[in-house]
């Protein structure tokens, strides 16, 4: 019989797919963020577009209900980090692929230093190493809100949870530095003196 469910995609193909600027641009996302493929920039591409659209909505619409509207939308972009509570709906037009990548947990394991590499980051979410908010995610394109930001944990029954495991990125310890050999000879000087 098949699935009655309709799927549709969650992404918009580029108009002109032979764009050498806009290609070049993908690449570089793809490395400094660890995307899989260029799929995953084509829906955050999508979602902030989507974000822009009901911006613009909003800017014109007048009346009780369209403050609402304001104020539920901006509560959402603030929860998810892409703006602050009391931003206008002009600085929504402003954003732009980075802020809405930077947002992904993919990219924030990295930046708390829980993984060696953003490759590694996508890993151990993928096999199920990370919860967040006590939960376990295996999407890497997972957009954390603001509030779950600090709730990025391994997971405890992860053999990761444990400091001592060689895949686990080594806080440095710091050492303090012994005085310099000039500094030394003359301490013994100064004591001679005395």
């Amino acid at each position: 019989m098949g699935d009655t469910r309709r799927f549709k995609k969650a992404f918009a193909k580029p108009f002109k797919p032979w764009d050498d600027g806009r290609i070049t641009e993908e690449k570089g996302l793809l490395r400094e963020y660890g995307l899989k493929n260029k799929k995953e920039i084509w829906s955050s591409t999508t979602m902030l577009r989507k974000f822009k659209a009901q911006a613009k909505k909003l800017i014109v619409a007048k009346g009780a209900q369209a403050d609402k509207e304001r104020a539920l939308f901006l509560a959402k972009l603030s929860g998810l980090g892409l703006a602050s509570q009391n931003s206008s709906l002009d600085e929504i037009l402003g954003l732009n692929i980075n802020n809405l990548l930077n947002r992904r947990l993919q990219t924030l394991v990295h930046d708390k230093k829980m993984a060696r590499t953003i490759k590694q980051a996508r890993q151990f979410i993928v096999q199920e190493h990370i919860l967040v908010n006590g939960k376990k995610i295996a999407v890497p394109s997972y957009l954390v809100r603001k509030n779950e930001e600090d709730t990025i944990t391994f997971s405890p029954e992860s053999a990761l949870s444990s400091e001592i495991h060689p895949e686990r990125v080594q806080k440095q310890q710091v050492v303090p530095e012994e005085p310099k050999e000039a500094d030394a000879a003359a301490e013994p000087a100064k004591n001679a003196e005395a």
